[in-house]
């Protein structure tokens, strides 16, 4: 019977375990049965580069975790030799670099895998596997809106540029309204001035006289 350490350390593991199936968006299960150490280290540095987490795991741990991750159909391929690769950001790249490696080994399969959240099939990884990476995706869709979007953001530019020219021609009407009034007015109050003037003069006469 296992002590209690050692089966403390089984919860540990099968905790990490789950929570690295619940926090990835895909994930990747292969047989690595007959691969040498040194194609070992190549493959893990490739998926190191990639932002992918590898590692080989024991069957009944794994098995613990995704069914508590709501991955159980992933536990009928829990036989043999098992490791797991997991990406939190990448849905393709464990698939894309895991199948090319089995493609050129023998004894190196691919047993099963799943995204967000969703067991699939062989043939839905195979599929995934022949996509490209993600930066050219990125790349690739840049390219294709790149057009639209300049277009967009000088049309959006040209409205921008009328509202201005619009409030300025507003602002030029306003001041030129309110110098025409203001003329209006002087010219209403021109002849009660002259008045007032002649008045006041016919005044100083009479009193003169």
């Amino acid at each position: 019977m296992p002590s209690k350490k050692v089966l403390e350390q089984k919860k540990q593991i099968v905790a990490q375990l789950i929570e690295t199936l619940k926090d990835s968006c895909a994930g990747v299960i292969v047989d690595y049965k007959g691969i040498s150490v040194a194609d070992d280290t190549k493959l893990r540095s490739e998926l190191r580069e990639a932002g992918i987490k590898y590692e080989v795991v024991k069957n009944k741990l794994l098995s613990l975790a995704v069914k508590e991750a709501d991955l159980e159909d992933l536990d009928e391929v829990l036989v043999g030799s098992t490791a797991l690769a997991t990406s939190t950001d990448d849905h393709v790249a464990a698939a894309r670099i895991l199948s090319k490696y089995a493609d050129s080994h023998k004894h190196f399969n691919l047993k099963s895998g799943f995204l967000d959240g969703e067991v699939i099939s062989l043939e839905v990884l195979s599929n995934l596997a022949k996509l490209p990476s993600r930066d050219v995706l990125l790349a690739t869709v840049c390219s294709a809106f790149n057009a639209p979007i300049a277009a967009l953001a000088r049309a959006i530019q040209a409205i921008v540029d009328k509202e201005d020219e619009g409030d300025t021609q507003e602002e030029e009407a306003t001041q030129e309204e309110e110098t025409t009034q203001a003329e209006e007015v002087a010219q209403e109050e021109a002849p009660k001035e002259e008045a007032k003037e002649e008045t006041s003069e016919n005044t100083e006469e009479k009193t003169e006289a």
